[in-house]
């Protein structure tokens, strides 16, 4: 690991996110960052003790489930055609099941058309297949609009299939195309307008990245400073920083792919706290970064790289400490600004991790790809709390806070882990 600049972060940093604290509106919650604000979280459950209520799936899938209110939103392929399902959270029961577009495509073991997590403003939701379609829905499942992005741009050309979960800042979902194995089409970056799913801009990302490395299976993130906002992008090599209104590039630190690798596809989404950002690469480095910077910041920008980082999982942060799980189940924690580690890396259970850790209650919750859930004491000294075991089989899906409780997706099942009042029968 190397450091480079140190400064003093507070939380007061995380001021004018999303103000969602019950909701868990997005793929990594109200703050981005894989944390949420609740209390009271279980901390130990099994398939029969814990869980209020279980439904069945017809098929797995990577996308996460999202929460707004009393609804439970999760996009799922069944049959022929991903679906967009509307939950009661209280019950489990369906509400509604929309379409969204054809669950033809490449599919393996863990990405199916169905991976992109929707999200949601808490009156409409918004959901994309891995086939580039993307519509807009009212509460009540009413269609608003609808985009076929590989019909008006060209075909998606990543070696896996299409991954990447739209961003919602301020009205505009933001859904990047980082692509290049199997197309010679460029990498883009688009602003839908969520009301009207017209464009605000469309811009294309240059790299010189080849082979398989152009290939991003990640979501933006947004960094903030001083009322202002950036979005942030990694993928082909680079971390990029663009203006939220017009799409335009304004920094771009290069680092990610040290050796020229081709086959250095990144998974792990960008995480951002602040004006601090973490970029995952394929392992390593990791690089931890200042944004707002303009032009070339791949030196002026670095505050600290790691080279033990994730493949797949996004890291998580409560703006003072980051919590790095890899794929193998190795648990680093370091401090978020200066990159001294606390601890790390310490073994979980044997098993793959691909889904991303949830902070929330003073705990890691962190689930492997058996479905166990990790339960980890959040702080600087590592404390192993439980290993809750579910039998919903094989999971990609990341865990989620919100309303009190815990939903997490097996290939089998979406659960409900907590205490709302009544106990609702398996579905």
């Amino acid at each position: 690991m190397t450091r480079r600049l140190s400064f003093p972060l507070s939380l007061a940093l995380l001021a004018g996110l999303p103000a969602l604290a019950a909701d868990w509106p997005q793929w990594r919650g109200p703050a981005l960052s894989g944390t949420s604000p609740e209390r009271s979280l279980a901390v130990k459950w099994s398939g029969s003790d814990g869980v209020v209520w279980k439904l069945a799936l017809p098929a797995g899938g990577g996308a996460t489930p999202i929460v707004s209110g009393d609804r439970v939103y999760l996009n799922v392929a069944d049959g022929d055609t991903v679906h967009l399902w509307a939950v009661d959270r209280k019950t489990g029961a369906p509400l509604w099941k929309k379409a969204l577009g054809p669950a033809a495509g490449h599919a393996h073991r863990k990405h199916n058309m169905a991976t992109p997590s929707p999200v949601t403003d808490g009156k409409r939701v918004w959901a994309m297949t891995g086939q580039g379609v993307l519509k807009g829905f009212e509460a009540d499942g009413r269609e608003l609009w609808v985009r076929d992005l590989q019909k008006e741009y060209g075909a998606f050309g990543l070696n896996w299939g299409y991954g990447s979960s739209p961003l919602l800042v301020e009205g505009v979902l933001y859904v990047p195309v980082l692509h290049g194995m199997k197309t010679d089409d460029p990498s883009y970056l688009v602003g839908v307008d969520a009301a009207t799913g017209q464009n605000r801009f469309r811009v294309e990302r240059p790299t010189t990245a080849h082979t398989e490395s152009p290939d991003a299976y990640t979501t933006p993130t947004v960094a903030r400073k001083d009322g202002k906002v950036e979005i942030v992008l990694t993928g082909g090599d680079v971390v990029t920083g663009h203006d939220p209104a017009t799409g335009k590039e304004l920094w771009r630190a290069n680092g990610l792919n040290p050796g020229n690798d081709p086959f250095y596809r990144i998974v792990a989404s960008p995480l951002a706290v602040g004006d601090i950002v973490v970029a995952p690469t394929r392992v390593k480095p990791m690089l931890v970064l200042k944004a707002f910077g303009r032009g070339d910041v791949t030196k002026s920008g670095l505050l600290w790289s790691f080279d033990q980082g994730p493949d797949v999982p996004t890291p998580t942060s409560d703006g003072i400490l980051l919590y790095v799980v890899t794929d193998k189940g190795l648990l680093s924690c370091f401090d978020l600004a200066t990159g001294k580690q606390h601890y790390g890396p310490q073994r979980l259970r044997v098993a793959t991790y691909s889904s991303s850790p949830l902070l929330a209650d003073g705990r890691l919750y962190i689930t492997d790809e058996d479905g166990v859930t990790s339960v980890v004491k959040a702080g600087t000294t590592f404390e192993l709390l439980a290993e809750n075991a579910l039998d919903g089989g094989f999971t990609v899906s990341s865990p989620v806070a919100a309303s009190g409780q815990l939903f997490i997706r097996t290939k089998g099942h979406l659960f409900a882990i907590g205490a709302p009042a009544t106990k609702a029968a398996a579905r």
